[in-house]
């Protein structure tokens, strides 16, 4: 073998050596992040003393991607459970009935009526239409209205039907509709319902409408990777590092709040599908949103201030960048001037007495 062709040789190989070093190095660099292994470990050692202790361990399951572009969809629907890892309220109430935002027939009795006379007489469903029913009686003992309770007596009761939420106002079928479920508890309670007029009502509840429509705001952040793609397990375990814990849904976690049984203060949610996937470890995500409910989260909370906090240090630790839903970058003085609307905001919702946070609040906006 001559030199020439010995060179060409050892040139050639060199030349492959270096192609499939570059592959490998490519494919390790735009393989989907993996979540640190430490944290695994200990996440694990975790759940095998809870297991070992008698406590259900929580469910490790990963963000769900939920729209909330849309006024008529909720980020959080107080008729289901609450997401897990997240206390459960047992017995609380969401808030009464309240003539700002709810039609309220008085129903007058005789003498008195129990409460298991009361429960038994309830409608099948406690809605008209898309708008929720809700029926208290005046405790006898208490003074005070409340749902009936077994065992109890009431002087009264008053039967309410919700003017608007996020599916629109309150229009003439739906009053129709609590008009019939009304009477008919009233008829099995032996009480006389008094009710307000319809077109006052329905009129009371288009202004509502209005207003909820033009008072309404649901923010959203996409935060995008700039290199490589991120695994399930690692955006799970840097959105745990912040507080968010996983939700019920695939795909979904949420930044509870310190008290038992209120909606999420954050949402943080990304593709279903690759929650889901057969090996999790190999889906590859390159964006998340991050979500918030204004009206349903306590001004107190501070959750502008914290969903953009939680923004910048994903974005960092992530090697991402945080965007609007267009895929403009949301900078420093653009986040200043939504975090201005948002105190103009929360100051029109209190003039209103519907604080963001508040029961009527969270009804008025679900």
């Amino acid at each position: 073998m001559s030199n020439l062709t010995l060179a060409l040789s050892i040139l050639g190989g060199l030349v492959l050596a270096a192609v499939v070093g570059y592959e490998t190095f490519m494919s390790r660099r735009n393989a989907p992040r993996q979540p640190d292994a430490v944290d695994t470990a200990l996440a694990d050692a975790e759940r095998s003393m809870s297991s070992a202790d008698g406590v259900e361990p929580m469910l490790h399951v990963d963000p769900n991607q939920i729209s909330a572009q849309d006024r008529h969809e909720p980020l959080f629907d107080p008729d289901l459970p609450a997401p897990s890892g997240v206390p459960v309220a047992t017995g609380e109430r969401r808030g009464g009935l309240d003539p700002l935002i709810d039609v309220i027939a008085p129903v007058s009795l005789d003498g008195l009526a129990s409460g298991d006379a009361a429960i038994a007489a309830m409608p099948p469903t406690r809605r008209a239409g898309s708008k929720p029913v809700a029926i208290e009686g005046l405790n006898e003992h208490t003074g005070q209205w409340e749902p009936p309770v077994a065992g109890q007596r009431y002087s009264a009761f008053q039967v309410g039907v919700q003017l608007a939420n996020r599916t629109g106002a309150l229009n003439e079928i739906e009053y129709s509709e609590f008009v019939v479920k009304a009477q008919a508890f009233a008829d099995a309670v032996n009480g006389s319902p008094e009710f307000p007029e319809m077109l006052d009502e329905v009129a009371r509840a288009r202004e509502l409408d209005q207003f909820a429509s033009a008072h309404d705001a649901q923010l959203g952040f996409v935060l995008r990777a700039l290199h490589a793609a991120w695994s399930p397990g690692y955006v799970q375990q840097n959105a745990a590092r912040l507080g968010f814990v996983a939700g019920i849904i695939p795909g979904r976690m949420v930044l509870p709040t310190g008290e038992v049984g209120l909606p999420p203060i954050l949402g943080l949610a990304f593709d279903t599908q690759a929650a889901l996937a057969d090996d999790p470890a190999q889906s590859a995500i390159r964006e998340l949103s991050l979500s918030l409910d204004v009206p349903q989260v306590d001004r107190a909370e501070e959750p502008f201030r914290r969903m953009r906090e939680a923004a910048a240090t994903l974005a960092r630790e992530m090697d991402g960048v945080v965007t609007d839903s267009d895929g403009q970058l949301l900078r420093d003085e653009t986040m200043d001037v939504i975090g201005s609307d948002l105190e103009q905001l929360y100051d029109t919702l209190d003039a209103r007495d519907l604080a963001a946070g508040s029961p009527l609040a969270r009804r008025l906006f679900s």
